[in-house]
């Protein structure tokens, strides 16, 4: 990539990532989109779609099984992944923005080499087929996006050697960020159907408008954050640390507005 173009566009970068509930809820999708399509700069999202993955696992008979918010992916369950995350789910947004004026491209960790994992080890807990990214490729996304067009990567990547594999979608918007950190200022946001991180899940007036670690360890170690929030903030909290200028936790008016969790050291 020239380094002319590197050093123009050390400007803002969004990346977006949208969770399986907004994916599973055609309402809620559209107005996460419109918000996206809007955005002007430059910009990537990364989708999951487990909440899909899930209801075809089981009309397929093949079990569910989750550990700390985590899925475990042995071989019939990474090929239900592929099918919904860089099938049906990757296409309908990108249709979806195509028909809002946004030029989408859909990509996995495979397409273009971009991002690269290693099957994780098994220790106590065997994940089977989940992948751990090794690399991120920045290249092709900094010529898709110097040629106008939109990035939308699903949770999926390879290992380099033929096999696929289920990468935690919030480790890939994480991932990205610090990859393309060099290149841009980042602001990283991760978009759910709550308001943003709450002390009660079930009351949206216990926002937590600010954290830092020492707030999310505390909050964790006491149960008020547990579940699909641990590998969010621990994502979110490492890309923090690692430099990345501006990450928030939100619903979709936190993205049009600003407004949800934002972390802080």
């Amino acid at each position: 990539m020239p380094k002319a173009f590197i050093q123009q566009n050390m400007q803002s970068l969004f990346i977006l990532k949208i969770g399986g509930n907004i994916i599973e809820h055609q309402p809620l999708l559209d107005e996460a989109l419109q918000a996206f399509a809007q955005l002007s700069g430059l910009k990537i999202l990364i989708h999951g779609g487990g909440k899909r993955a899930s209801q075809l696992s089981k009309q397929l008979g093949i079990p569910v099984q989750m550990v700390h918010g985590r899925r475990i992916t042995d071989a019939a369950t990474l090929e239900v992944a592929v099918m919904v995350y860089a099938g049906l789910a990757n296409k309908q947004i990108v249709a979806q923005l195509q028909a809002m004026g946004c030029n989408a491209i859909g990509m996995s960790g495979a397409d273009a080499n971009i991002i690269k994992a290693q099957k994780r080890p098994v220790t106590d807990i065997d994940y089977g087929f989940a992948g751990d990214i090794k690399e991120v490729h920045t290249e092709a996304l900094l010529a898709l996006l110097n040629s106008g067009l939109t990035p939308i990567c699903c949770a999926i990547t390879h290992d380099g050697q033929g096999q696929l594999l289920n990468t935690n979608a919030d480790t890939i918007a994480t991932q990205l960020a610090l990859a393309m950190m060099p290149h841009f200022t980042i602001r990283l946001n991760f978009c759910f159907e709550k308001p943003g991180v709450l002390l009660d899940i079930d009351n949206p007036d216990s926002l937590i408008t600010e954290m830092n670690q020492k707030d999310y360890e505390r909050h964790r170690s006491n149960g008020l954050i547990a579940d699909g929030m641990l590998p969010k903030l621990d994502n979110a909290f490492a890309a923090l640390n690692k430099g990345v200028q501006e990450i928030r936790i939100s619903n979709i008016e936190g993205i049009i507005h600003q407004k949800g969790t934002t972390l802080q050291l």
